[in-house]
This record gives C-alpha cells, structure tokens and sequence, in this order.
C-alpha cells in the first residue's frame, strides 16, 4: 500500500515542453486546476502529498516520475534521456533526501527515465526507449539485484515509454496498449486490452485499490470497473498535449 505521494507544481514554461502530440500549446491556468484535482484524487486515496515548488528553468519537471524511481529500499535517481530534463533530478534528488531514504543513481553514457519502469511487486520491467538505453537498463538491474530483486529490459517500438502503453493494477492484471498486446514478455498476465482509439487511457495509475484514470475515455474506464477496480477520473487534457500521463505526474511511495 502506499502512503506517500511527491507532485511538482507546473511551470508558466510548460507551454514550451517536449512533445511530439500534435495536440496544441496546453493552456497554463487549466494545468493549474487539473495538477490540483490530481493531487486532491491522490488524497482521496488515502496519500500524504508533498508538493514541490515550480521551476521555470525546466518546462517538463512537474512529470517527476522521469528523474527518479522509489523502490521499498531506496531511491534510484535517473539520468533522464532527453538533454533538457537532466537537471531536473537535483530537486527531485533534494527532496527524496529530506525523506531519508537512500540514495543510488544511474551513470552516463547509461539513460534511463522512470516513465520506462514498471514494478510488479519485486520485479521491474524496463522499456527501451528513446529516453532509456541499454546502459541504463543494465545499471538499474544491476541496483535492483543488489537489493534483492531483478529486472528484465523489454524491446519495444512507437511509444514514448513503456508505461505510455502499459499500467500494472495489482493482482497480475495489467492494462495494455495494442503496441503490446501479445508481447512475450506479458503473456504470463491477465492483460485488459484498451481500445485503439483510447490507447492514451493505458496509463492510469493503482494506488490503494483503487485506479486512477483520465477523463474522457469511457470504454477503457468500463473495463476496469467490470474487472472489480473502482475507480477515479482526473483531467489531465492539458498533460497529455505534452506526451504525459497519470502516472508521470507523481513518485507514489
């Protein structure tokens, strides 16, 4: 169960974030709103939320799952793979120390971003992807095996991150994307297919049994429910215009 949650307030740069969506300039005040009812969602499951403050220098840091990783023995800082976001792991970095946790970091030429691992109790899955490369993967593994657990790096093709297409609800349920229905490396789980046309819905996050999914994608938000989840609709158009999900928007510890 988790108990603790840290968020970033957006920045007014926002607007400037890397995407490739097509989806327009996000409107800044509606970012504002949605972060907050976000953060009010996590609450409502039952999390302790910490709040960082904006930093202008960086458009894209309010998607703090990318420059660090909590595990139930400490903290993995990342070396995000796209050159603006980089810096983005000294507050993260801070933030997590005033938590007491303890602290590993991956190493260059190694990248990795958070938005590429899922955890499924102690074992974590990694994307390789644009932003996370075979080097990271392997220091990551190398950390999680150190603590008594393992990893395994999964190829894929067309998404940004392997949580893009892929959500793990507990319970060896996992909901998927069509880019990887089928693929060998989650046959051993009962997969909930989205649908094409809500393919961005396949991020959504489990916090203490219940699944936090975006608004606006009714067939996929039916499915968890008929599957037994209850679950809570946030907003989030103005993050998706910058390629971000649920799940990127917090660390959940």
């Amino acid at each position: 169960m988790f108990k603790q949650a840290i968020v970033k307030t957006p920045c007014a740069n926002m607007v400037n974030g890397i995407t490739k969506a097509g989806l327009g300039q996000p409107d800044y005040q509606l970012a504002l709103q949605q972060h907050q009812q976000y953060i009010e969602a996590l609450q409502q499951c039952g999390l302790e939320v910490t709040v960082l403050p904006a930093d202008e220098k960086f458009p894209d840091s309010c998607f703090v799952e990318d420059p660090a990783m909590i595990t139930q023995h400490g903290v993995i800082i990342t070396h995000p793979g796209a050159d603006s976001r980089k810096g983005e792991t000294k507050a993260i970095e801070q933030a997590l120390l005033n938590q007491g946790l303890d602290i590993q970091r991956i190493k260059a030429p190694g990248t990795l971003d958070g938005g590429d691992v899922m955890m499924v109790e102690k074992h974590f899955y990694i994307g390789l992807s644009d932003r996370t490369n075979q080097q990271g993967a392997k220091q990551l593994i190398e950390i999680l095996e150190q603590q008594g657990m393992s990893g395994v790096a999964v190829e894929m093709n067309g998404l940004l991150h392997l949580k893009t297409g892929l959500s793990y609800l507990e319970n060896n349920v996992l909901l998927a994307s069509e880019e990887l229905i089928g693929h060998p490396a989650f046959e051993s789980f009962k997969v909930l297919p989205v649908p094409a046309e809500e393919s961005y819905a396949a991020n959504c996050i489990w916090v203490n049994d219940k699944v936090i999914t975006p608004l606006g994608f009714p067939k996929t938000q039916a499915m968890i429910e008929q599957a037994g989840y209850q679950t809570i609709t946030v907003n989030v158009s103005e993050f998706q215009k910058l390629d971000g999900g649920l799940s990127c928007l917090s660390l959940r510890f």
